[in-house]
Formats: structure tokens, sequence, C-alpha cells
């Protein structure tokens, strides 16, 4: 009996080893296990260790460890056979020079992967300076193809959490055709001057949300494209920027339905744009709907409150034709602060398809210019008004609706 129960407890003992060691051989580290040096380019050895931990039947761990390592343009790819984390805590750094970038590539590119995650703490350093000034696209109403930081193409359950983008050369998210991806204590930092360098894009993705995050850039904080749907922005600081954006929509044929957008308790501070839908005119046909922007604090914020089916950023448009893009179901509350224009509340509609079920609720909105006190523009659509409104609602001369 004590024999039996003595090989019993050896073996239960080697079964936990066994696991140990199996848990053991599912990190896969760079540095300890693939030779990756600091201030050494490791696109070789990170494409190598996901090529293994994405083959492994059990969940892994690719770890890059603290310390500054350079990276050249890489596109990470699924399906894996089991989930896969990322724990980043060095800085990686992209390639500064122009030419030695593919035009067709991004510089790091998420695809085809189910329950991903990436935390640590780290930073993708775009090294985006040199390539802001080469590309205005306001001035020349051309955008050169540049790399994002990071593109998240077809992820389903994934969380990228304590990870920062800094200084991308054009977007520093782009989030394409994803399911049920969140983004969670995300950092953002650029120069307000740094053009076209959209903090996160959203397009053709459903149930995405941006949580807890600070985004400092010099395009949209969030700009959300056709298809997006169930996308939710809570507790975001925004600034500097251009705001966080619905669009622009209309401008390709068959874009997809935008519905189911919710923007709640954020901070935007210092802004070209607070919150607005955009639309271009002489547009192709589409539609955005159900929109809800909620407990916002606008700080010095130009253009607070915006709809514009009227976007043309170049001059290059033909207003005179209405926008195609119908807007309904849209609603601004209990959105107070400061506003850095006179006009703090623009909702401005297609004169073709005007907007349907726009409610503004609870607005505080104070100007301190030599101008005057605040002012609001309506122009297409007859908004729901509801509780305090200042500026006074629609307080410019009435246009049709």
């Amino acid at each position: 009996m004590g024999m039996m129960t003595t090989i019993s407890i050896k073996s239960i003992y080697m079964l936990l080893l066994v696991g140990y060691v199996a848990a053991q051989d599912c990190v896969f580290d760079l540095v300890a296990k693939y030779g990756a040096k600091p201030d050494t380019e490791i696109s070789e050895a990170l494409l190598t260790a996901w090529k293994e931990a994405c083959a492994a039947p059990t969940p892994s761990t690719i770890v890059i460890p603290k310390g500054t390592f350079l990276l050249n343009q890489v596109s990470i790819e699924g399906p894996c056979k089991a989930p896969i984390t990322l724990r980043l805590e060095a800085i990686l750094k992209a390639p500064a020079d122009l030419a030695q970038l593919k035009p067709d590539l991004e510089w790091v590119c998420f695809r085809n992967i189910d329950q991903f995650t990436m935390t640590g703490g780290g930073t993708f350093d775009g090294q985006g300076k040199a390539a802001w000034a080469n590309n205005d696209c306001k001035a020349t109403g051309k955008c050169n193809k540049l790399p994002n930081n990071l593109s998240l193409n077809f992820l389903t359950n994934t969380v990228i959490q304590e990870i920062t983008s800094l200084d991308s050369k054009l977007f520093h998210v782009n989030v394409l055709g994803c399911k049920n991806i969140s983004f969670v204590r995300f950092t953002i930092t650029a120069p307000g001057d740094s053009l076209n360098t959209d903090g996160i894009h959203i397009g053709r993705s459903t149930g995405v949300k941006i949580m807890e995050s600070d985004i400092k850039t010099g395009d949209d904080c969030v700009s959300i494209g056709d298809g997006s749907q169930q996308v939710t922005i809570e507790k975001v600081t925004c600034g500097p920027g251009h705001g966080i954006a619905v669009g622009s929509l209309g401008k390709y044929p068959k874009e997809e339905p935008v519905v189911g957008i919710f923007v709640r308790n954020c901070t935007i501070t210092g802004t070209d744009n607070g919150v607005r839908v955009k639309t271009w005119p002489a547009s192709e046909p589409g539609e955005a709907s159900d929109i809800h922007f909620e407990d916002i604090i606008m700080n010095n914020v130009s253009n607070p409150i915006l709809i514009d089916q009227e976007y043309c950023p170049s001059g290059q448009c033909t207003k005179q034709i209405p926008s195609k893009v119908k807007i309904s179901k849209v609603s601004f509350k209990n959105i107070r602060g400061t506003s850095g224009t006179q006009l703090a509340v623009k909702i401005v509609c297609s004169q073709g398809i005007p907007c349907d079920c726009v409610e503004v609720a609870d607005i505080d909105l104070t100007y301190n210019g030599k101008e005057g006190p605040a002012t609001s523009l309506c122009a297409n659509v007859k908004p729901t008004f509801i509780g305090k409104i200042n500026p006074p609602a629609c307080a410019a001369p009435a246009q049709p609706a």
C-alpha cells in the first residue's frame, strides 16, 4: 500500500513537472531564446518567434523585453492554433528614412488572428517627423502612401492594453474588418502639427471599444469610417488633434452604413474640432445612424459640436451638390466647457437629405472672445432641444429644413 502511494505521488509530481515545463516552453523570449540584441534590427527574430508560437497547441506568450530595438516593416499573420499574447516591454523603432520603406506595406501589421492580446507597457515609435512635411494633403489634395504604425486587419476577440504609439508617419492605428477588439489604457503621442496622423481609424469593424486612453496627435483622435458598428469610446482624453469624428463619409462608392456609435465621459482639449459627424458634398449614397455623444468636457475647443455635410478640407469640392449621406438618430447630451470659436454649435445637414431625429440636450458652452458670446447655427434640420441650451438653440438666422 505504501509503495502504491509512493508511486502515485511520484506520478503526480512528474505530471506537474511536465505541465510546468510545457508551460515554460510556451514563452518565446526574443532575447533569451532568439538572440535579439538592443539597438539591432529584430524582424527576423520576431517573425520566427511568431511562427513557433502560432503553431503551439496551447496559449503562448511572446516577450520582447525592455530595451530599444529596430524593426523593419513586418506582417504578422494567423490563423493560430491557440490564443497568443505579445508582451511588448521594449521600445520598437521604425526606419526613419523614407527611402528604406516599401510603399505598399504598413510598418507593423497584424492580420487574421483570433484571441490575440498585446500588453506590456511598450512603445511603437514610428519616427515620423521627416514624413509629415512631405504629406500635406490639405494643401495638395493628395496624400502620399506612408505606413501606419499599427494596422490591425481582421482580428477577433483582441485586447490591446497599456501600449503606446509614438510619432507615426501616417495613422497611428488602422482597424479594418475586426470584431470584438478593445483598446484599454492605450496611449498615442504626436505633436499637433504632425499631418494626417489619425489616432485610431476604424473601418468596417464591429464591437470596437476604446477605454481609458490618452490621445495626442495631429489629426482626428478617433475617426470612424464606413461600415463601423457598435463602437464605444469612453473615458478618453483627446488633444491636441482634430477631435472625435464620424467620417468623413460619402467619398467612395458602396460605403457601408455606420450604426451604433457611443462616445461618453471624454475630455477634449485644445483641438480644432470637438465631436462631429462629417460627410462630403456631391457624395456617394450612404447612411449614419444611432450616434450619441454624452458627458463631454470641452476645454478651449474650436467647433465643439458639429454636423458638417459640406465637409471639404481641400476646397476642391462641389458644395452646390448636396451630400447623399443620410444622418439620423444623433444626440449631443451634457456637453460643457469652453469654445475656441464663437460658433460653438453647428448642425449643417444636407439640403437634399435633411437630418432626422437630432437631439441636443443640456449644453453649456461659453466663448470669451472679443466677437461676443457663443452662437449656434442650424441648416436642413429640426433638432429637439431639451434642458439648458447655451448658446441659445439655432441662434443664427433660420435656414431650410
